[in-house]
């Protein structure tokens, strides 16, 4: 395999160090990626003179939309991850060499056909979110140019499932720290130097992708083993296919109805104002840094109870599960901590209005007052996907957070068009959600019997 000697042993030894080993590079991946998009806000929103808060909001306009994209293809990819994992597990070496280059292919073919949808609908889709008129025009420049590198994109995180579900974690990291030093580089050409808006950061995230995608395609091109890709056998195996499609489209439907609601938020938030539009965009950029914290820990849960599984040690699954969520907790509390504290200066990175920051500092506190809700829903999600059991988390999150959301949206936000009404939203779909997956996980106990992944 890819470079075994670094590869975590989950099936053997201690699982705190191993959990922590495995969670903190991806943390780091998760938040080196969000710094393509907050060096993108930070950049237009500094270098662009008057232009600023205009271009800030048609970057944080594309947010959700892009996240609705990007977060149900993350979310199939964890099929990838999940599939390898027990492959892992039973010593499956066949099964782990048709993952691999299945996930590549699907990665390009589907990232080729969502690009092309995505420039024939740019404007319907952006249109959509009432995005006032004056940021309109560039909103649709940023989405085009974007949408020109979902290939590669989608080919980076498909080949970084792959690469967590053997158990190494820190390559991917190691190709996203180059390419995210690339990215802030090519920002500053594009904009400072060749004085172009939001095309150019577009534009340097695609090619910072594109560079993260090659470098982890060059290590896979190398690997020792099964999971060695081999230009010859670059297809999709249609029982591969299938197996990542039945986990990993009810995870990612799960994102995409997530990332859905938060563009009726956003639809909510466009109408207030420019202002309310950068100061949010920002705050966004900030908090997510936190999330990736403690969606490590989810990933990590459900790679240790994948394996783990496969090995039909379930015990150990269990054990995985609560060190996620305790040292989960604790990584968490210290991420917030620094950014509240910090959390002013931070978003006067992005825009140096007074009221953008006081604003956007309003949303930080409230989101990570619910954050512990997050984390709790997040890990016991993972662990049941550890086990095959996708639909399930899937449904459940849909209905508590999605259903929560828009219904306040639609129905409560009218009567009191403000945006401390928007976010009261958050905590309370929030707990909702941690609510019912406990008692999901109390009722349907998996690895009490044994499952086909």
């Amino acid at each position: 395999m890819v470079g075994s000697q670094k590869e975590i042993n989950m099936l053997e030894g201690s699982l705190w160090d191993k959990i922590l080993r495995f969670a903190l590079p991806l943390a780091v991946t998760g938040i080196l990626q969000q710094l393509f998009n907050a060096a993108d806000i930070a950049v237009v929103g500094r270098f662009t003179g008057e232009k600023g808060a205009l271009a800030m909001a048609a970057v944080g306009a594309n947010t959700p939309v892009i996240g609705l994209i990007l977060n149900l293809f993350i979310g199939i990819s964890l099929g990838s991850n999940v599939i390898i994992a027990h492959a892992v597990g039973r010593r499956d070496s066949a099964s782990i060499e048709k993952v691999v280059h299945t996930s590549v292919t699907f990665a390009v073919l589907i990232g080729v056909v969502i690009a092309v949808l995505g420039e024939l609908g740019a404007e319907a889709i952006l249109s959509t979110q009432k995005v006032p008129d004056e940021v309109l025009p560039l909103a649709l420049l940023y989405f085009r140019v974007y949408m020109t590198g979902l290939p590669v994109i989608l080919l980076y995180n498909f080949e970084s499932a792959v690469f967590r579900g053997l158990g190494q974690p820190k390559i991917p990291l190691i190709a996203l720290f180059l390419s995210g030093i690339l990215n802030v580089l090519l920002n500053l050409l594009f904009v400072v130097g060749l004085h172009r808006t939001v095309d150019g950061v577009a534009a340097a995230t695609v090619l910072s992708n594109m560079v993260s995608s090659v470098i982890l395609m060059v290590f896979l091109l190398r690997a020792d083993g099964p999971a060695r890709l081999q230009w010859r056998k670059l297809r999709p195996d249609g029982r591969i296919l299938g197996r990542i499609l039945r986990i990993g489209i009810p995870a990612g439907l799960q994102s995409a109805v997530f990332a859905f609601a938060n563009i009726i938020i956003q639809t909510a938030i466009n109408s207030l104002g420019t202002t309310v539009m950068a100061a949010s965009s920002a705050a966004f950029n900030v908090e997510i840094f936190a999330y990736y914290v403690l969606n490590s820990f989810s990933q990590a849960c459900t790679t240790f109870v994948g394996q783990n599984s496969g090995a039909g040690r379930i015990r150990r699954c269990k054990k995985a599960m609560g060190l996620c969520m305790i040292e989960g907790t604790a990584a968490l509390a210290v991420t917030v901590a620094l950014i509240l504290l910090f959390g002013r200066r931070i978003l006067s990175v992005f825009n140096a209005d007074p009221q953008v920051i006081e604003i956007g500092y309003i949303r930080l506190v409230v989101i990570f007052s619910a954050y512990i809700f997050t984390l709790s829903y997040e890990v016991i999600s993972g662990y049941m996907r550890g086990f095959g059991i996708s639909v399930t988390p899937a449904l459940l999150t849909m209905l508590s957070i999605c259903g929560t959301r828009i219904t306040w949206i639609w129905v409560v936000f009218p009567h009191n068009p403000t945006f401390g009404n928007i976010m009261t939203v958050y905590p309370i779909s929030l707990a909702a959600t941690a609510a019912v997956m406990l008692v999901a996980l109390l009722l349907l106990r998996p690895g009490a019997k044994k499952r086909e992944v």
